[in-house]
């Protein structure tokens, strides 16, 4: 999406083409702005700009949301302990090879649903 030469910084994109980009309804954009999740921009008449980086939030937001079901009060939480830790753990989490996160899930998924019935028995 970052094109070379170019700030990612930089607001260019107004709510209806940032929506587009990452194919959701602007209501969502707005919803996600009301949530503290992503703060896009103003100009002087109020405009909505977003970044590049902006976008590439956004498609982190739908990434988790629909992925790997965490609601937006999870993702808040995700964001803060990224920013408090100061590295990227999500992008870290995301390179990891699907085949390992699938089968540590599995793994830790079995032992927890026999303790579970075990309680509801004693």
């Amino acid at each position: 999406m970052e094109r070379s030469g170019r700030d990612p910084s930089r607001p260019v994109y107004i709510i209806s083409v940032a929506a587009e980009l990452v194919s959701v309804h602007p209501r969502t954009l707005r919803i996600y702005e009301g949530e503290g999740l992503v703060c896009p921009a103003r100009t002087p008449t109020n405009i909505r700009l977003y970044s590049e980086n902006d976008v590439r939030r956004i498609l982190w937001i739908r990434h988790l949301t629909q992925n790997l079901g965490v609601n937006l009060a999870g993702v808040r939480v995700l964001f803060m302990l990224e920013e408090r830790l100061g590295m990227r753990i999500l992008e870290q989490l995301y390179s990891e090879p699907p085949a390992a996160v699938q089968g540590d899930g599995e793994a830790t998924a079995e032992p927890a649903r026999s303790s579970r019935a075990g309680q509801r028995r004693a």
